[in-house]
């Protein structure tokens, strides 16, 4: 029984990083230049990816008999970390947005690694945590390249 309330702690926290991530990049959204199509394309996708996690982990989270309702986390404030980024986004420019969102992939990477230590895990949530863990990487590499390339 233990397992399975660790695991559902778990994935509660990834859902509300997840949550944090879609919110963050949609705050994003609204802050781009008219000019930024290639990030608003990209910010969309992960907005979207993040939606796909939660749906998942969630479904998860049911399969083990509990809801996926989040309550309180864990990882405090590492999620917590893409919320405060959302509200330092608003005015600024392409490099600054893409500075505040790294910080937010920085955090949701993290949450990713940390959640993989966790001792007790099933393989299959470890499976579906590790194919997630590699989408995030690669988001945070894109949005790392792009602000390394912002002038």
């Amino acid at each position: 029984m233990e397992t399975i309330e660790k695991s559902v702690e778990v994935l509660r926290d990834l859902i509300e990083i997840n949550t944090d991530r879609v919110s963050g990049f949609s705050r994003a959204l609204k802050d781009l230049a008219p000019e930024d199509n290639d990030l608003r394309n990209l910010f969309t996708m992960f907005a979207q990816d993040s939606r796909d996690n939660i749906q998942e982990l969630g479904g998860i989270i049911s399969q083990l008999g509990e809801n996926p309702e989040t309550g309180s986390s864990a990882l405090g404030t590492i999620h917590r970390t893409w919320l405060d980024i959302r509200a330092t986004i608003s005015g600024q420019d392409r490099k600054s947005i893409l500075d505040e969102c790294e910080r937010g992939e920085d955090a949701i990477k993290k949450a990713y690694q940390d959640a993989l230590k966790e001792e007790n895990l099933s393989i299959d949530i470890v499976s579906v945590l590790t194919q997630q863990q590699q989408k995030i990487n690669e988001g945070h590499d894109r949005v790392k390249a792009l602000r390394d390339a912002a002038v």
